[in-house]
């Protein structure tokens, strides 16, 4: 008696959902800013470094600069422009490097995903983070320094493209300069002294005019001080362009500094990102 085995029945099979570039970058974005939120460090340095500094700068110089126009209200508005940089330049240009050496970008390189998500998710991270910030200062500046916010929506108005100049070119120049720290713990060494450099020279500390003409010149040539300058123009009396270098606020000049550092960041990182450590070729 010969007994016939039945074909196994076909085994029903879903095809795999195929993942729309809008939702591979919001999800690659989530993914960075969790990772962003767990490190302690980070969120300290980057949210609590600029409130701090406030804090400290407030207690210590509160003379007026200009009429109805005191230092700390100068300073606020040179530290917003710098918690933009910190979130931007100064966090990729860190991070990035960690990411390389441990090999997490060769990974990334070595799978499916386009590689446009990558730096997605960063810029998710960035605006995220970046708007986080904006709001804490404002919030602290407001509550206990008396910090008038824009009145009308022509300085709101200003106020976004500025920071959105600011942050793109920030944010481009970070990916570009983390090309230059050869292992992770040289990211940090690399970018630092820039941040705190530009920081010193642009008009964040010390009244712009004030400082030597030479370093005045220096720090045109970057997008921090055209930054400062944009701001100032939003949170300070308009009678205070008069106290500017050109005598204005010279917001035209701002957006055109800006808009160039944006292509010029962009040149440098299709030029010059790197995938892999030096050592992996």
């Amino acid at each position: 008696m010969t007994t016939t085995t039945k074909p196994a029945a076909p085994v029903a099979t879903t095809p795999a959902r195929r993942v729309g570039p809008v939702a591979l970058g919001l999800r690659q974005g989530r993914l960075e800013i969790t990772q962003f939120l767990r490190s302690r460090e980070s969120v300290v340095f980057t949210m609590g470094f600029p409130v701090i500094m406030i804090l400290i700068f407030a207690a210590i110089f509160n003379d007026e600069i200009a009429p109805g126009v005191s230092y700390t209200q100068y300073f606020i508005t040179g530290m917003i422009a710098t918690g933009l940089m910190t979130v931007s330049f100064q966090n990729l240009g860190i991070w990035i490097p960690i990411e390389r050496d441990r090999g997490v970008l060769k990974r990334y390189r070595g799978t499916p995903m386009p590689k446009w998500v990558y730096f997605a998710g960063k810029v998710l991270m960035v605006v995220a983070i970046g708007v986080a910030e904006t709001l804490l200062l404002l919030a602290v500046s407001v509550a206990f320094f008396d910090l008038d916010l824009p009145a009308t929506a022509g300085r709101w108005l200003t106020f976004g493209w500025v920071s959105v100049l600011g942050v793109t070119a920030c944010t481009l120049c970070g990916i570009a300069i983390s090309s230059l720290a050869r292992t992770a713990r040289s990211g940090s060494a690399v970018v630092t002294p820039v941040a705190l450099v530009l920081q010193f020279i642009s008009g964040v500390f010390f009244v712009f005019t004030e400082l030597p003409s030479w370093m005045q010149q220096v720090a045109a040539l970057f997008p921090l001080k055209w930054m400062c300058q944009g701001l100032r123009s939003v949170f300070l009396p308009a009678s205070f362009g008069g106290q500017e270098p050109a005598g204005s606020f010279e917001l035209g000049r701002v957006a055109l500094v800006l808009a160039a550092w944006c292509v010029i960041g962009l040149v440098l990182c299709l030029t010059t990102f790197r995938w892999t450590t030096r050592r992996d070729g």
